[in-house]
């Protein structure tokens, strides 16, 4: 009998008592607890939300209550909290961190976030070319560098205001 057969097998014959619990949907009133932090300032403190969106380093993602407890490095790019009624705010962060530990928690830490409107998608255009620029011009290998981060910030920041 293959290993495959045999587990399934076995499953069927086990007691119902030993069988995993199987993880559904979040319900529409379950809440998670948020806390987005910078260094020098609190945007939400265990604050009940409905969901958060995350630009993760492994892709977008949406946390819900009764999300598996995970660690997540983020990218630059939006975090997106909606709130009871379907209320909406959006930051956009550096990077960072976030946190989902068990009982419904959410802890996001990042080095700077502002709100997505206080951004001028013309302002980005200019400092997006102008890092470009310094990326690909003769200054020196650590200014190329610096300009490359700044230029994929500036980029996710665009990509972001378009998506609004």
């Amino acid at each position: 009998m293959s290993a495959l057969r045999l587990l399934a097998s076995a499953s069927r014959r086990a007691p119902k008592a030993f069988t995993a619990g199987r993880r559904g949907y979040a319900e529409v009133a379950d809440k998670i607890s948020l806390s987005l932090v910078l260094p020098h300032q609190a945007i939400f403190t265990s604050t009940d939300v409905v969901q958060v969106n995350l630009a993760a380093a492994t892709g977008d993602m949406g946390i819900l209550a009764n999300h598996v407890p995970s660690i997540e490095p983020l990218r630059p790019g939006v975090v997106e909290v909606i709130e009871a009624g379907n209320a909406s705010k959006k930051w956009f962060v550096s990077g960072g961190f976030a946190t989902v530990h068990p009982n419904n928690k959410l802890t996001i830490n990042v080095v700077e976030a502002a709100p997505l409107e206080d951004f001028s998608a013309e302002a980005v255009r200019s400092n997006l070319q102008e890092a470009l620029r310094v990326a690909s011009g003769n200054g020196s290998e650590e200014d190329k560098l610096e300009a490359r981060i700044e230029a994929d910030v500036y980029e996710a920041l665009q990509h972001a205001l378009g998506s609004r």
